[in-house]
């Protein structure tokens, strides 16, 4: 049995990719706020936006983190085409659930829906990614712990679509999104924990990429895709101030006494 370790760059990643999985979830909240109070296209590019943003961001949290994870007595390398399909899948399956929500008539029965597929859907992607993992030895799971990080994905997901319909003031978007952000950080070291690994020695060349020639790379290039998407979210305006600003440029009418 091969030693794991989750940690080999310290605090470094576990934080980093908490902190990516908290910008991923405020500004997809935000975006769905910024949907809800929309029509017609308006809302559909909104909704395009907080899906990418959710996926993306949970997407790299998984990543980062796992940029330190390592087993002793093995080298580790990833499966390209298997990781780009785990991000594809991340995006995919959280704009199934945001669209669920942004137009369904139902609101509740939507956001079961919506929380139940993209739930799936982020563990699908973790285990996707798990999937792309390429050591010398072979990978098993408990299973009691997969089906206990696939039951907190579920529930992480309800609850940020939940939270899209019902929060709209700045702070409780950011406390939403750091409680968003701690239970996603939790599904994937539940998931991760359950992972066993018998390690068989061998000389032989893996097959795939190391993760600082293209996890690290990629992880980055997101990262700036969330930075820069946030930065653009904040200073776009309101409906709201949309409307005072239109309202402040109606030429006011006279009345003749």
């Amino acid at each position: 049995m091969g030693h794991l370790d989750h940690a080999t760059f310290g605090w470094l990643t576990p934080v980093l990719s908490y902190v990516m999985a908290c910008i991923g979830a405020a500004l997809g909240l935000r975006c769905t706020v910024r949907a809800l109070a929309a029509t017609g296209r308006s809302r559909r590019n909104w909704l395009v936006t907080a899906a990418s943003a959710i996926g993306t961001g949970i997407w790299t949290m998984h990543f980062v983190a796992m940029l330190g994870f390592g087993v002793t007595g093995t080298d580790i390398r990833y499966d390209v085409p298997l990781t780009i399909l785990s991000l594809l899948v991340a995006v995919v399956v959280v704009s199934a659930g945001v669209f669920a929500v942004g137009y369904g008539r139902d609101r509740g029965r939507a956001l079961l829906i919506g929380g139940l597929t993209t739930g799936l859907g982020v563990a699908s992607m973790h285990y996707l990614g798990m999937a792309a993992v390429r050591l010398h030895g072979d990978v098993s799971y408990d299973p009691v712990l997969v089906a206990l990080s696939v039951l907190i994905a579920v529930l992480a997901a309800t609850a940020a679509l939940w939270a899209g319909l019902n929060i709209k003031s700045p702070l409780a978007v950011t406390v939403a999104s750091l409680v968003m952000g701690a239970a996603v950080s939790s599904m994937h070291y539940t998931g991760m924990f359950a992972v066993r690994v018998h390690v068989t020695p061998s000389d032989s060349v893996l097959p795939g990429a190391t993760a600082m020639q293209f996890i690290f790379p990629l992880a980055v290039g997101l990262g700036s895709y969330l930075f820069l998407t946030s930065a653009f979210v904040a200073l776009s305006p309101t409906a709201g101030e949309r409307e005072a600003s239109a309202s402040a440029q109606r030429p006011v009418e006279s009345t003749v006494p």
